[in-house]
């Protein structure tokens, strides 16, 4: 019954870190977690605690471990010599915390790597322009581009764009090159 309850407490435990760490949830404290999850310890020994799971799930995280990089890394862990090293409770904790949140953790990382506003979404449409400025005919047509632009949490900017056939067929010839730049890392990685 002790592992049960010791291993539910550290996995509220990394709840409660990847709470703070990864999902921006500024009510979880440290205090908090020692109070809810180990009354028990001194502040001391709740603090190491602590911050030696929040060092794993970080090498753990920013390397984005899959199932068997994770074993081997925490074997790894499990062998280490004084207080750096992990029991295999904390191990089994730690395996299946990863194995059901690695995806959103991995999700909340990329989220906060992006410096510059994504694009979220693109319409378009061609329109057959029938006269000019100076009030000439014309029948050329037009594409009218509109880009959404946005930040997580912000709301979204809005770019219109017109291009005759020669920006087009500009627009499509870099579109064709970082592509190819794209396919030739990805064959040559």
């Amino acid at each position: 019954m002790a592992d049960v309850d010791s291993l539910k407490s550290l996995s509220g435990l990394l709840n409660g870190i990847a709470q703070k760490a990864y999902y921006n949830n500024l009510e979880i404290t440290e205090e908090l977690l020692k109070n809810e999850l180990y009354s028990d310890l001194s502040q001391e020994e709740f603090h190491a605690l602590h911050e030696k799971m929040k060092g794993l799930l970080k090498s753990i995280a920013t390397a984005d471990m899959d199932q068997t990089q994770l074993e081997a890394f925490l074997t790894a862990q499990t062998r280490k010599q004084g207080g750096g090293a992990v029991s295999s409770e904390q191990a089994t904790a730690l395996s299946r915390f990863w194995k059901n949140q690695r995806s959103r953790i991995r999700e909340s990382l990329l989220g906060q790597s992006r410096w510059e506003p994504t694009l979220r979404g693109m319409s378009w449409r061609v329109d057959l322009q029938t006269s000019a400025s100076r009030g000439q005919p014309v029948s050329s047509p037009v594409a009218l581009v509109e880009l959404e632009l946005g930040r997580t949490g912000e709301d979204s900017e809005f770019v219109c764009m017109e291009f005759d056939e020669v920006k087009v067929n500009q627009v499509l010839r870099k579109m064709t090159e970082i592509q190819e730049s794209i396919d030739h890392i990805v064959h040559h990685s």
